[in-house]
Formats: structure tokens, sequence, C-alpha cells
């Protein structure tokens, strides 16, 4: 894990397109080999990476008091914080921001996986206490502004506060396309663990509480009931099998992706078109990406409630932390 840590303090997610696998024992040439391109832009909060290796090291710095492993994780947090735009967005890669790794990054959880790895050094908490006391402010302050960036990137439509992309611009907070089959959209998926990371804010400003309630109003509207995804056996399927939208009584599942003027799930493939079924697409995307799921379900039926209940019209108000 050390020895993958670049220069600037993160850590890539492959290398020469291979996925990092820290439990395969390095070759000595190996071992040479990572540390001879430390200095690779590479670095990402994509998948795991970065916020993965700071709570692995600093656990393993508490268990075995072992200072390189600290120092690794209080550099991995002061790379978290030297990547947040001024605005207080995430992208997904820094330094390098070629193609669409420059645009705010809420797919796949990587901003709020950032955002919950700084909240936790600020609270010294879930392990991180053991890092550099001094991080704290600063780990605070960015918590601040990424929740400032998580309210103003949230999408209006039609006047009425709604989801949020899995990707934004960072310079006018609009919803943008990443990939091919990932257009400016709104997420059934991403939206969840957005909302989740507010409701963590301790006491919330009413623009937080305000922001909570239109995400969940937004997801409640938007489900669709009688529906469930499922993987049947095809064998004139390359995979041997088959990944279809089914109706099932008593089933719920989301879209990933919404278009942005009606909330109609929208399947989009490797050329782009927005389609409004799932049959509709190749089934290499079909069955290679998640496009609906149940990521909302216990959001809505256990933490939302809890969070009402714990934070009702007469609660205190307080900052955004």
């Amino acid at each position: 894990m050390l020895v993958y840590q670049r220069a600037v303090g993160g850590w890539p997610k492959a290398v020469n397109e291979v996925k990092v696998k820290y439990d395969h024992p390095l070759t000595a040439a190996e071992r040479a080999a990572a540390r001879a391109v430390t200095s690779k832009p590479d670095a990402t909060i994509d998948n795991d990476a970065t916020t993965r290796e700071i709570r692995y090291l600093a656990g393993a710095f508490a268990t075995t008091r072992n200072p390189a492993y600290l120092a690794a994780a209080e550099k991995g947090v002061r790379y978290l914080l030297q990547m947040q735009y001024p605005n207080g967005g995430f992208p997904q890669y820094y330094p390098d921001l070629s193609s669409y790794r420059h645009q705010i990054t809420y797919n796949d959880d990587a901003m709020i996986r950032a955002l919950q790895v700084l909240r936790d050094v600020s609270r010294r908490a879930n392990g991180l206490e053991v890092l550099d006391a001094t991080l704290a402010e600063p780990a605070q302050q960015a918590v601040n502004r990424g929740i400032e960036c998580i309210l103003k990137t949230q999408y209006v439509q039609n006047g009425t506060l709604t989801a949020w992309c899995a990707q934004h611009d960072e310079k006018t907070l609009l919803p943008v396309k990443a990939r091919a089959f990932e257009l400016a959209s709104l997420s059934g998926m991403e939206t969840v663990n957005i909302v989740r990371f507010l409701m963590d804010t301790e006491n919330p400003t009413p623009a937080i509480k305000k922001s909570i309630e239109a995400a969940v109003a937004w997801l409640e509207a938007v489900k669709l009931s009688g529906f469930a995804v499922k993987d049947q056996p095809d064998p004139k399927q390359p995979k041997g099998f088959d990944r279809v939208m089914v109706p099932e009584a008593g089933s719920v599942i989301w879209a990933r992706f919404y278009d942005l003027k009606a909330n109609r799930p929208i399947y989009v493939g490797r050329d782009s078109q927005p389609r409004p079924a799932l049959a509709d697409i190749e089934y290499e995307r079909r069955t290679g990406y998640a496009y609906a799921g149940v990521w909302p379900a216990k959001l809505l039926s256990r933490d939302y409630p809890r969070w009402q209940q714990k934070w009702n019209s007469n609660a205190p108000q307080g900052r955004n932390n």
C-alpha cells in the first residue's frame, strides 16, 4: 500500500489498467516498478481509492504504531484537502483533470466518501482520531464547503428542488455527461448517499433540512412500483443470462438515471441515446452496469423517518458540519 501512494498523496485505482489488489504479494521487481512511478498523476477517489487506504493505514497505525503508516494516512488526508475545488466540489482525479475527470463527481459516491473521511478527521472519530489533530480544523472547513456545494448542485426542476446528477460541471454546477452511457440526468443511486451524508450533519440548518426533504420527496415520486430487475438464465446470451425488468407485485425499484425535464427513467448504451426501457440497450451494457436497483429503499423506510424524528421543526438550528 505504501509503495503505491503517489507523491501528491493519493492512490491510483489501477496500474497499467490492472486494478490494484493489496492481497497480491509484490515481487522485488514489482515493488521497484511501483516506486519508480510515484510521480504519475493518476491518484483518484474513484472506486474507493485513497479513502480506503487512509482508513486502512490509520487502523494499521493504531495496531502497530508504525509511524510510516500514520505519515501515509495523513498525507492522504492532505491530498483530499488539496484536490477540493474552492466551491467545495471534488474532481474524480487529481492532478489529472483530463476528459471528464475534472467534473464534480458524485458518481459511485466518490465525493461523498472523501467528505466522510474529512468529517471523521474533523470529529476525530471512526478510527481517524489517531491522525494529527491539526488536520481537524481544515477538514471541518472542507466539509462545510462540501455541504455548500451539495446544496448548490441540487437540481432545480421547474422551480422545485429534486436530486443530483452523478457528475456536475465544476464551474456552472449544472448536471453534465461523463462516459457515453452516463448522460446529464438525475440519479436514483448517487442521490441516496448524498442525502445520508446531509442527514449526518449535526444541528442541520434550514437549508440542509430543505435539501433532504426535497430529495426524499423526489425519490418517493420517481419510484417504479410493481417491477423488479432479475438476471434470468438464457443460454443464447454470451454470459448465459439476460438482465430483465419484470412485473412483480409488491416490488419497488428505482432507475439509475432520470431525464432532467420530466423525471422519466432513461436507459443509455454506448451510443449515448436515451431509451425508455432496459431491454432497448445493448446486451453488454444491460448486463454490465446497474441501470436499476433498490438503493433508496432503506433510506426511505428506515433512515429518513429516524432523522425526521430527531430533527423535527422544533430542533435547534446550527452550522453546517
